[in-house]
């Protein structure tokens, strides 16, 4: 190690009390974090590019400062897709160093991996008081049945108004107008839950009947109309 001469030539005086880093809650316990193994909790981060024309969901399970498990969800960009893909093989088995530091291919995705890392070094994990964290697989729930990533797709413009296009339920068929020309519900199919039916062996036809349900005042409708195409639903 090299000292400046200034250094070299000052008179050592002692540093006095040092209690060490404060504790950060992890997994139900308060853990003084001087390395990288000493991290755990499982948390999201969000990301987006530098044009801002996607954004990345981000979820990682942490255990003893390495990644076990992680979900990659975006949005908004082809590209980003894909990207979300390699991400998904990158991640688990590096520790959350070596994760900050690697090119997971897409600018939202690594600015996502650095707002994530920010929560769990500073004790901000989802996890942070449950005892023993959450097992490894708790990502998946975070989608529900089917496996699906929860979606909201709407649109509008001022000349004709809103149309509704994905919600959390799922892909909108038909969105019920009342005598006003106002929203006042929707039909929908659930994707997953009709690809689960298509591979117990219903038939598809079956399956996107009894994967479809409606929100709302459906019943009261003057008309139902297709977003995507404006052409009246019966």
């Amino acid at each position: 190690m090299i000292y400046s001469k200034e250094v070299e030539e000052m008179c050592p005086v002692a540093q006095g009390v040092h209690h060490g880093c404060a504790p950060i809650p992890e997994e139900a316990k308060w853990v003084k974090a001087r390395g990288v193994k000493d991290i755990s909790g499982y948390t999201h981060g969000v990301g987006w590019c530098a044009p801002q024309q996607g954004a990345c969901k981000l979820s990682l399970n942490v255990k003893d400062g390495v990644i076990q498990e992680a979900l990659v969800e975006t949005l908004g960009c082809s590209g980003m897709t894909h990207s979300a893909a390699m991400a998904a093989e990158i991640l688990p088995g590096l520790t959350v160093m070596e994760a900050l530091n690697t090119d997971l291919v897409c600018d939202a995705i690594n600015t996502a991996m650095r707002e994530l890392f920010l929560q769990i070094v500073y004790g901000r994990s989802q996890s942070a008081f449950s005892e023993d964290g959450l097992a490894i697989g708790a990502g998946l729930e975070d989608l529900g049945k089917g496996l699906r990533t929860m979606t909201g797709t709407t649109y509008g413009t001022l000349k004709k108004g809103p149309r509704y296009l994905e919600l959390t339920e799922g892909y909108i068929t038909a969105i019920a107008l009342d005598e006003d020309n106002e929203i006042i519900g929707y039909k929908y199919v659930n994707f997953g839950r009709m690809m689960d039916f298509i591979k117990n062996g219903d038939d598809p036809k079956d399956a996107l009947e009894k994967a479809s349900g409606q929100y709302g005042r459906v019943a009261d409708a003057v008309k139902l109309i297709d977003p995507r195409t404006d052409k009246e639903v019966k």
